[in-house]
């Protein structure tokens, strides 16, 4: 039950149709009894400068989780970094202290991680591609490095984008391979797409799915649909497939611990 004492939380993003982040926080407090909510906020793409002084204004908003397209502007309007948002400029959870400052952090990559070797997939000494060179693919990147991933092959459509995240990757972890990748996805153990198209049905392809090899994983990080047009068409080709739900399911503990959110234990 909703009560005047009740905390908020919420997710920001444009759009926010397909989000997963309530229900999975929302879950986590009825489980638990914390009187607290999460709510989805849509703030449009060129909003977030109103958007983010209406947050602020919001005294019972203890903090929120940031989607496509707001994660490198809110990074810029963040009164501090922390963790893997300091050399990426990149957040997605940002959290307000007592004080009223807004700090800011970003979990994408560590979740993938944790999602990965929660269903018995390896990072260390697989070879990624990574189609995406934006918020999500400069998290996977970084967390993918530093959890010893042989190499690292970046290919986004804005191909600036992507020179400047191999650049910097490799300069944080030279004993990774990174590349700069095309649309053909062959030679590697992991194939990634860390863009948002699937959202769509008629959304096109991020990379050349034939080219793969039949043994890769094809993974995702878009949430909805859970089943998008790349999974599916993986399937069929016999790919085996990873949700991008379990990137969500792989960081709530580490956003609820972000975020100072206590609660006794399960049980």
């Amino acid at each position: 039950m909703i009560t005047g004492s009740t905390r908020l939380y919420a997710i920001v993003g444009d759009p926010v149709e397909h989000v997963r982040t309530p229900m999975a926080f929302n879950d986590y407090f009825a489980a638990r009894n914390i009187d607290a909510v999460c709510l989805p906020i849509h703030i449009g793409r060129d909003d977030l400068p109103r958007g983010w002084a209406g947050l602020h204004a919001i005294l019972n908003l203890d903090g929120f989780i940031v989607t496509a397209p707001h994660k490198q502007e809110s990074a810029r309007r963040c009164d501090t970094l922390e963790g893997d948002s300091i050399y990426t400029q990149v957040v997605n959870a940002v959290r307000r202290e007592p004080d009223g400052r807004f700090i800011g952090t970003l979990l994408d990559g560590r979740g993938f991680v944790s999602g990965m070797t929660s269903h018995g997939h390896a990072v260390k000494g697989r070879r990624f591609y990574i189609a995406g060179a934006g918020g999500a693919g400069t998290a996977l990147a970084y967390a993918l490095a530093d959890n010893g991933a042989t190499a690292l092959t970046i290919h986004n459509r804005t191909r600036s984008k992507a020179e400047n995240l191999v650049a910097s990757v490799k300069k944080a972890f030279p004993a990774c391979d990174v590349r700069l990748g095309t649309a053909n996805a062959s030679g590697h153990d992991v194939v990634v797409n860390a863009t948002s198209l699937g959202l769509k049905p008629n959304d096109p392809p991020c990379f050349d799915l034939a080219s793969a090899d039949p043994t890769a994983l094809v993974a995702e990080v878009v949430m909805k649909p859970e089943m998008t047009p790349l999974l599916i068409a993986a399937e069929k080709r016999g790919h085996a497939i990873h949700f991008g739900t379990h990137m969500l399911n792989g960081q709530l503990e580490l956003m609820v611990q972000f975020l100072g959110i206590s609660a006794p234990p399960l049980g």
